[in-house]
């Protein structure tokens, strides 16, 4: 996949994040369910027609699909939404590491807490920044 087409669905993992808090959704909830589910899985791969269905498209299946793990609840700002769904897939491009892996290392909570320091990063130097962190943490 050439690299504007992973841009350009990083953009849609962004707004889809933003369009969770417009729906009123938890946001902690709606990230869990979003990277840890088979929704999050068929953005991972190389190909799937759900990569260009748009974001209601995809926020619908998760709700359809997945509806028992959201919330209605405080949504982060859309800023960090934004930021955090884009990151997520951004990291799957880097790394090849699955949304599942990815979620593990950076739940929603964390992604909230280091997004006024890491926003303005490379999203290459956060991700790796992350990583450093969850390895630290992990590995007493």
């Amino acid at each position: 996949m050439s690299k504007s087409l992973q841009l350009a669905l990083c953009d849609t993992q962004g707004k889809l994040f933003e369009l969770s808090a417009k729906n009123g959704y938890d946001s902690q909830m709606f990230a869990k369910a979003y990277m840890t589910t088979d929704v999050a899985t068929d953005m991972d791969k190389d190909f799937h027609h759900i990569q260009w269905a748009g974001k209601e498209y995809i926020l619908s299946r998760i709700e359809d699909e997945h509806g028992d793990l959201l919330s209605k609840g405080e949504p982060f700002d859309t800023e960090t939404l934004y930021w955090m769904g884009y990151i997520y897939r951004y990291w799957n491009y880097y790394t090849g590491e699955s949304s599942k892996e990815i979620y593990r290392q950076a739940p929603a909570k964390t992604m909230q807490i280091v997004y006024l320091m890491y926003h303005t990063m490379s999203p290459e130097l956060a991700i790796e920044r992350l990583k450093e962190s969850y390895r630290e943490k992990h590995s007493k």
